[in-house]
């Protein structure tokens, strides 16, 4: 069962494990995904003596907004403020940050935002270059398919009408066939009940690409975000080799945007959800990393 801690927007909820003492790690889930991603890699890191914090991402779970009218913003420096949040509710001054796919851009941009309380980033499936996102080679645009959808008022109205549906595509499709089982898919998806969850990934999709507007309560943190040239803090990059959503070429040569130490590690044979593809692999990239 989880946790809760409420912060200045949202009700958290989570899980914890290892010891109290333990060096923490914050695990940031993505899309369409939840904190059970994290299902075999936290005892992992808790065996190894770190104290894991694993919430579920706003619109996913029971994480849940105080207020009928705060923005149902999918910003990724909105869900890095709430992070931050977290961190300060848990009195966690320093930390390390595993982030996969939404995580992943929500790890780039605590080590940006955040730097003095970041000690190391590890992220997956997504990579990191400076300022607003650059418009897709053909390619790659054409495994983005679903945001373009989104963007669409027809395509929001289908993902509302049939959210699970729509999520279902992106597990068949994006890593190589047979990796999921329907229980492990079923679980999940009950993150994707939440009453926010249409409108939290709508928004994403559309704001990234400039076709909604911004919550101005994150103007100043959105500026500083889109203004970084490089990332300080260590970074460890994880790349599934057979990754279809986002391809690895995408990935690949971001070494001189990271001043602190980086290093990517291509899994062969791995889709986009290597926490679940290949934990094992996982595990012995973060322990090696982290300590």
């Amino acid at each position: 069962m989880p946790q809760f801690v409420t912060t200045p927007l949202l009700r958290i909820a989570y899980e914890t494990g290892g010891p109290d003492d333990g060096a923490p790690v914050l695990l940031l889930h993505g899309w369409p995904d939840d904190a059970t991603t994290y299902g075999k890699v936290a005892p992992a890191l808790n065996a190894a003596g770190f104290r894991t914090v694993t919430p579920w991402l706003r619109g996913f779970g029971e994480t849940a907004f105080l207020s009928k009218d705060t923005i149902r913003s999918g910003e990724m420096v909105a869900m890095a403020q709430d992070a931050l949040d977290l961190a300060d509710a848990l009195n966690l001054k320093t930390f390390a940050v595993v982030g996969h796919d939404w995580g992943a851009r929500i790890a780039y941009a605590l080590a940006i935002l955040a730097p003095e309380r970041v000690e190391r980033i590890v992220a997956m499936s997504v990579g990191w270059q400076p300022g607003p996102l650059p418009t897709p080679n053909f390619e790659q645009a054409r495994k983005y398919w679903y945001q373009w959808f989104m963007a669409t008022e027809r395509g929001a109205q289908a993902v509302h009408a049939g959210r699970k549906a729509f999520a279902r595509i992106m597990w068949e499709t994006w890593a190589p066939r047979g990796w999921f089982g329907e229980a492990e898919f079923e679980r999940a998806a009950r993150s994707f009940e939440n009453p926010d969850w249409p409108d939290i990934t709508v928004h994403s999709y559309r704001v990234r690409w400039g076709e909604a507007p911004k919550d101005p309560r994150y103007a100043e943190l959105d500026d500083l975000l889109l203004s970084a040239k490089a990332i300080s803090v260590p970074a460890l990059m994880i790349q599934g080799g057979a990754d279809t959503v986002t391809l690895p070429d995408t990935t690949a040569n971001k070494e001189q945007y990271f001043t602190g130490g980086y290093r990517r590690v291509v899994l062969d044979g791995i889709g986009h959800f290597p926490t679940r593809e290949s934990p094992d692999d996982v595990n012995r990239l973060l322990l090696g990393f982290l300590r």
